[in-house]
């Protein structure tokens, strides 16, 4: 079996700690607001990968298609020896990568879930004999520190998440993932493309109401985590395509006038009826707006693959 290693560098109540200071922050501003991390519990997770294989969930599906026609291409490209993947989960569409990549010596895993790492780390090392798997648990937004792993190294950053981030919070990203690479390393970025406004409402409205469920999952979470009395039968799930920022929003919709309180907080928070809650923000790409962000971080888009329909891509860029 090969090395597996898992480092943790986020001290034990960074998430306990994270959630009330978002909570906090985001239910007392205007508007109402929640970082869309914290739907990912164990239930969370497993909604979402029932989301994944919904016929309306494209993202998925189109940027495996990808994966699997171009990761020669990819591998040839940024001759990686390290891979790094930042918010792995399950590692689970990585493997079109490390089986491509012929000289890879090192798999670095990052992600704030113990177990998912410890699952999708050992599995690899047992299948891979020869693969150096070294997890993190990271935050991927904040400052990494990386394991000394031969180079070049890919950092790979898939499944669009990329657009759940603000504008700024984007270019403070990319900025600290440029401070990671050295010359000869690669960025291989995952983002999911503008298109019909019907088709990207109805990947995050689907008709069995399962991204409804996974939305509503925040709201779990809370009364679990910090004792809250949120109904969740009391909010409706509302996906919105916003096109003068290109983003779809995922939103709770309060049904009536109603007051929530969160105990762990000592917070009392009011509901008018129609108000809502913004959970999440999924922007939408166009290549020269990729190619913008990315120099200004200090990348140069090199390479760009999309799928077949052209509604998801992948690029590759170098440090400039």
């Amino acid at each position: 079996m090969s090395p597996f290693h898992l480092t943790r560098t986020l001290p034990e109540d960074t998430t306990g700690a994270a959630l009330r200071a978002d909570v906090r922050e985001g239910l007392t501003g205007s508007p109402k607001t929640l970082p869309p991390k914290w739907f990912y519990d164990a239930r969370g997770s497993e909604l979402f990968e029932e989301i994944t294989a919904l016929p309306e969930y494209y993202p998925t599906r189109c940027e495996r298609e990808i994966l699997r026609a171009r990761a020669d291409g990819i591998a040839e490209a940024s001759g990686a020896r390290t891979l790094v993947e930042l918010g792995s989960g399950s590692s689970e569409k990585t493997r079109y990568l490390i089986d491509a990549l012929t000289d890879l010596r090192a798999y670095v895993p990052v992600d704030v879930s113990e177990s998912a790492l410890t699952r999708a780390g050992q599995a690899l090392a047992a299948e891979r004999p020869g693969l150096d798997v070294h997890a993190l648990i990271a935050d991927f937004t904040a400052r990494l520190v990386l394991p000394a792993t031969p180079g070049p190294r890919l950092v790979a950053f898939l499944g669009g998440t990329i657009g759940n981030l603000l504008p700024a919070e984007r270019a403070a990203f990319l900025a600290s993932v440029r401070a990671l690479l050295t010359p000869g390393d690669a960025l291989l970025l995952g983002t999911d493309l503008v298109k019909d406004e019907e088709v990207l409402v109805r990947a995050y409205d689907d008709a069995a109401g399962v991204t409804a469920a996974f939305n509503k999952n925040v709201l779990s979470v809370i009364n679990r985590e910090l004792g809250a009395d949120f109904d969740p039968g009391a909010f409706d799930h509302v996906a919105v395509w916003d096109a003068g920022r290109e983003w779809i929003e995922m939103r709770l919709r309060s049904r009536t006038a109603q007051t929530v309180k969160i105990p762990a907080l000592g917070l009392v928070v009011d509901f008018a009826a129609g108000e809502d809650l913004r959970t999440e923000v999924s922007a939408k790409f166009r290549q020269d707006g990729v190619r913008t962000e990315l120099a200004s971080a200090g990348l140069e888009l090199t390479r760009w693959w999309t799928d077949e329909e052209r509604r998801f891509a992948l690029s590759l860029s170098t440090a400039r």
